[in-house]
């Protein structure tokens, strides 16, 4: 592994143990909440899942806009995809997280 792969490795390690689970405000890191990270050329994929299936959608919204923000604000770092598992709204928080016209407002239904 080249030495800015691993500076920027380290860089995404801080940025996601800066983020904490809103619901009892302990690292997403220290709850071993992050399942992968891929790194390929700038452009980042973290797969995550919550602290259970049904912890509140705003919450798990949350969680994963945090991600996206945080590691978007690193340089190097082109473009940014946060994959939430195991939750019974994934696919939406998923959706409206990674859209590009994201305000990070989170809406439970489509309009």
């Amino acid at each position: 592994m080249s030495t800015d792969l691993q500076q920027l490795r380290k860089k995404i390690f801080d940025a996601l143990t800066a983020i904490v689970d809103p619901e009892i405000n302990v690292s997403i890191m220290e709850l071993q909440l992050v399942d992968n990270l891929d790194i390929q050329d700038g452009n980042i994929k973290i797969d995550l899942h919550l602290t259970s299936p049904f912890c509140p959608a705003v919450f798990g919204f949350k969680i994963a806009q945090d991600v996206r923000d945080n590691i978007g604000k690193i340089e190097g770092v082109t473009k940014v995809i946060v994959n939430v598992s195991n939750h019974f709204m994934a696919e939406a928080i998923n959706k409206q997280v990674n859209e590009a016209s994201n305000t990070g407002t989170f809406a439970l239904y489509d309009k």
